[in-house]
């Protein structure tokens, strides 16, 4: 396997000394934009960075996500990137309306100095409610155009709805991406990387009775990127309290261990990935 080679490291756009030298993690699904992180943020993102946290991606669910998304990147250059678009779960009797203000928001950032670096978070959930099942396959599709159009890879939900969700992706093969959040089996595991997608690997990973490091196995590292998806799922030993991109640590040695290799060879790799995927430039 390739070792990547690092790019300089750029200091945080605040009033403070960067003491390490090469951070080795990005996190590509964080959304540091929750009212959770809002007292404190600088702290908390000086705390991330010298924890080794060397980018963090911020996707949008929903239009009133947009302002907010968008902001906090914009305070946070270089350290902090944004995506938008229309969680499957807020797909509901608006969702046209939703998506016209997304457009614009969206080809408005494209065009300025400061694009966007993902469309998402998109895709499907039959979860908890199929009653707009229908108007989530019309939603991905549109947003796929979007991604298309702009040249974006996608950041891709997808709950109790794989055969729907892998079948809409195909429709777009220029389009790439990352199946987010990915607890799936080997099979669908290989359809997904089969197609050219990534796979987010988080703290399910460290869970117990948790069978995705058997469903990994054979799947190329290459193939893999880091996210937390924080607040939400936590890895073990911190399941349950408020996601921190930092504790992607334990998803890198539980990674070790699946691949048989060093924490430095899975941060390497890992973060090769992230940045080719998303363009990302430090």
């Amino acid at each position: 396997m390739a070792i990547a080679v690092y790019c300089s490291v750029g200091a945080l756009p605040l009033n403070y000394k960067l003491d390490i030298l090469n951070p080795q993690m990005i996190d590509t699904h964080c959304h540091i934009d929750d009212p959770q992180y809002a007292e404190g943020l600088e702290a908390f993102l000086i705390e991330q960075r010298e924890d080794g946290v060397e980018a963090i991606l911020v996707p949008g669910v929903d239009a009133t996500s947009v302002k907010d998304v968008l902001e906090v990147c914009d305070r946070f250059p270089k350290y902090l990137f944004p995506a938008l678009g229309l969680h499957p779960e807020n797909v509901k009797e608006d969702w046209k309306e939703q998506l016209r203000v997304l457009k614009e928001a969206v080809d408005q950032r494209m065009s300025s100095s400061n694009p966007l670096i993902a469309t998402g978070e998109i895709g499907l959930d039959y979860h908890w409610d199929v009653s707009f099942k229908e108007q989530q396959h019309e939603a991905l599709r549109e947003q796929m155009r979007w991604a298309e159009q702009w040249h974006l890879p996608v950041m891709i939900h997808s709950r109790d709805a794989t055969e729907d969700t892998l079948n809409i992706l195909r429709e777009f093969p220029t389009v790439k991406g990352v199946m987010h959040c990915f607890s799936g089996s080997h099979e669908v595991a290989k359809q997904v990387v089969d197609m050219g997608y990534y796979l987010g690997i988080g703290g399910v990973l460290t869970f117990k009775n948790c069978k995705l490091a058997e469903h990994l196995v054979g799947i190329p590292l290459e193939r893999l990127i880091l996210e937390t998806d924080a607040p939400y799922m936590a890895p073990v030993p911190h399941r349950g309290k408020r996601n921190e991109s930092k504790w992607m640590w334990h998803v890198v040695e539980r990674l070790a261990e699946v691949y048989q290799c060093s924490v430095e060879h899975v941060n390497e790799v890992t973060t090769a990935n992230a940045k080719a995927l998303f363009v990302i430039k430090l």
